[in-house]
């Protein structure tokens, strides 16, 4: 028997118009989270959210740099 990774239920546009329609309503957008296969929006600031780890300081980094922040 393999042990593969688990057929994803989603795909990244569905995780892409989540975020999109979120902001078209004027929404702020905190993070989005991937809880068994159903997309989560969290709104709101970052900041009013709990503090960065480390990996996500280095995530918002590096799309700083590249222009995806």
């Amino acid at each position: 028997m393999s042990k593969g990774r688990a057929r994803c239920t989603f795909k990244q546009a569905d995780a892409t118009r989540a975020v999109k329609a979120v902001l078209a309503a004027g929404v702020a957008v905190a993070r989005v989270e991937i809880v068994d296969g159903k997309i989560i929006v969290v709104i709101g600031k970052t900041q009013d959210t709990a503090p960065l780890n480390e990996l996500d300081r280095e995530l918002e980094e590096f799309e700083a740099r590249h222009g995806q922040g």
